[in-house]
């Protein structure tokens, strides 16, 4: 059995953020090796590697020869990404009228004042 106890197990998804996080901040390719040392979290290689593979097979990254392996870049930034699972969660959803109102519903006044001009914004665009 490990000598890690559950509470110092991370929360689902920080380690992805992390190297999502560095890859953004590289704006270029890098290698399993070279997130690994740049998150310095002194992670196996292999467990690297299987995190960049898992996130290139969901197309958020993209990798590119390197050597004999690969490096890893971002397919999106980070606004993309959240924008792309907004839209999935939404295309998913059958009372997608119902769920916009709640979206909207909860947004900040300065929040639905940015939505109310970006709408209007595309559809100036649009003409």
């Amino acid at each position: 059995m490990s000598g890690k106890r559950q509470d110092d197990r991370r929360p689902h998804g920080e380690l992805v953020a992390d190297v999502l996080a560095v890859l953004w901040e590289a704006g270029e390719p890098m290698t399993a090796q070279q997130v690994n040392a740049a998150l310095d979290k002194g992670l196996a290689r292999t467990t690297m590697a299987t995190i960049l593979i898992r996130l290139f097979e969901k197309g958020t990254l993209r990798r590119v020869p390197s050597g004999r392996g690969f490096a890893y870049e971002p397919v999106e930034d980070a606004a993309g990404l959240v924008a792309g699972r907004m839209r999935r969660e939404l295309e998913n959803e059958p009372r997608r009228d119902l769920v916009l109102k709640r979206f909207v519903s909860s947004l900040s006044e300065n929040d639905e004042e940015t939505l109310r001009r970006l709408l209007l914004e595309a559809e100036d665009d649009s003409e």
